[in-house]
């Protein structure tokens, strides 16, 4: 059961780029605020839908707390808050408008396949990892 207070960050599990964005926040998640589950998961075709995210538009990383979902670059940068070090100093951005954060992070979410790669299949997180996964 998924309660309304975690923090769950969906991710696009065959995107190189977005796995390895999930290994850096699971390193710097030192309070274990996170839970992790691919957008092809059965759990996030249900949050998705449950949340109304048209995944044709949104379909790298969305974060999901309170009950309520965040997408682009305001997911990733709600995320940094949250990161050990000084990563929470990025929500600093937060204050820009979100058409230009996210023109930014739409380029890279365009291109991250040609950038960084695609697997076959979804992340197979380690036996340490897999209670932090919700599928």
């Amino acid at each position: 059961m998924i309660e309304k207070t975690q923090n769950i960050i969906l991710f696009d599990g065959v995107c190189n780029l977005c796995n390895n964005a999930i290994t850096f926040v699971i390193k710097r998640d030192r309070n274990d605020l996170f839970m992790y589950a691919p957008l092809q998961s059965a759990t996030g075709e249900r949050l998705t839908i449950q949340h109304n995210i048209d995944t044709s538009q949104v379909d790298s990383i969305i974060l999901i707390r309170d009950d309520k979902a965040y997408a682009k670059s305001t997911a990733a940068l709600k995320i940094a808050q949250k990161l050990s070090g000084l990563w929470p100093l990025l929500s600093v951005f937060l204050i820009l408008p979100a058409f230009l954060r996210n023109w930014v992070y739409d380029y890279i979410a365009k291109n991250r396949y040609k950038w960084f790669g695609k697997k076959d299949a979804c992340m197979i997180p380690t036996p340490e990892l897999k209670a932090k996964f919700l599928d």
